[in-house]
């Protein structure tokens, strides 16, 4: 699996897998998957913070330069220049230019919005993903996963509050950056099959400094303290420690197992709302947020019980 993202369905982008007993690996599997969502947690919060005094935009490419180096020491493509060989040259930009429109977007949103509220908004992606899986991969979504979508998005509803007072237009942003990240997921996809988790690790980041970098002269601020150079850093690194950590958890246990966890991410965002913003979520958030998590809980039992249903019909067509 290339860079993923609990925020981007996680439930959706790896193949169904056998439900694991709980052994050590898969506690470490767990663990693993835990501190991935923390950095993940750590860009959202980052990434306000640093809008105080930065454009979004340079916010974002902050993101991408720590990615970017961190991904390019990893995998030292100089000495490994099949690396950056691709399949699907087409495919790989599109894919990568969905991932940047959703890191932007999500970063423009935080500045209007808390991390609650568009965190909640951005877990919406796998509910999209369920449902655009059918026209474009044809795995068509059953009545129940239906039902569970349509649910779901009542919890966005609630969220967003359109018609009433409380609505921003700002949660358009989120969504719209949700609604890219569940392309992005469908695309990871459908470059599984083509090319390598490393080749399209490469491209996620080598695409977003590419068409950021020329604006950077147009927008730059300058760190003004050594407190921001901190978060800076931050920012760069929790992206990039998130995914490898991430990436360590599915080789010691399956998505279904680490893909609940990615929830946690709420928690989190709502912790640092309230210790670094003074600010905390409000009650339509909370059970918008409740709402949301459910229907991708169920979402991802769903996917479970399928795939078992598939392996036992595919063992009782084997002949003796």
């Amino acid at each position: 699996m290339a860079e993923p993202d609990p925020r981007n369905g996680p439930s959706s982008t790896a193949p169904p897998a056998r439900p694991a007993p709980v052994t050590g690996s898969t506690l470490v599997a767990i663990g693993l998957g835990l501190t991935s969502v923390l950095g993940f947690a750590c860009i959202d919060t980052s990434a306000k913070w640093l809008n105080q005094y930065f454009d979004p935009l340079q916010t974002a490419w902050v993101r991408y330069f720590g990615s970017v180096i961190f991904v390019l020491a990893l995998l030292n493509p100089w000495t490994r220049p099949g690396v950056f060989r691709t399949k699907a040259p087409k495919l790989q930009a599109a894919r990568s230019t969905l991932l940047l429109m959703s890191t932007g977007l999500n970063f423009f949103a935080l500045a209007y919005l808390g991390l609650p509220e568009v965190a909640a908004i951005a877990f919406s992606s796998p509910l999209m993903v369920a449902l655009l899986a059918g026209p474009v991969l044809g795995e068509w979504a059953g009545p129940r996963r239906l039902a569970a979508i349509a649910v779901g998005f009542i919890g966005v509803l609630i969220i967003t509050r359109p018609g009433l007072g409380g609505f921003q237009p700002a949660v358009l942003l989120a969504i719209a950056s949700a609604f890219c990240g569940a392309w992005y997921t469908l695309s990871t996809r459908m470059l599984a099959s083509r090319d390598s988790p490393e080749t399209t690790m490469v491209y996620s980041g080598v695409v977003g400094i590419v068409v950021l970098t020329p604006i950077m002269p147009f927008i730059w601020t300058t760190p003004s303290s050594a407190l921001v150079w901190l978060v800076m850093a931050i920012c760069g690194l929790a992206g990039a420690l998130g995914h490898w950590f991430l990436i360590l958890a599915f080789r010691h246990a399956p998505a279904p197992v680490i893909a609940p966890f990615s929830y946690t991410h709420l928690l989190w965002v709502t912790l640092f709302s309230y210790l670094i913003f003074n600010a905390v979520p409000d009650a339509y958030t909370i059970v918008g947020a409740a709402i949301v998590v459910a229907s991708g809980l169920y979402l991802i039992y769903r996917e479970r019980v399928i795939a078992q249903r598939r392996r036992a019909a595919a063992r009782s067509n084997v002949i003796p």
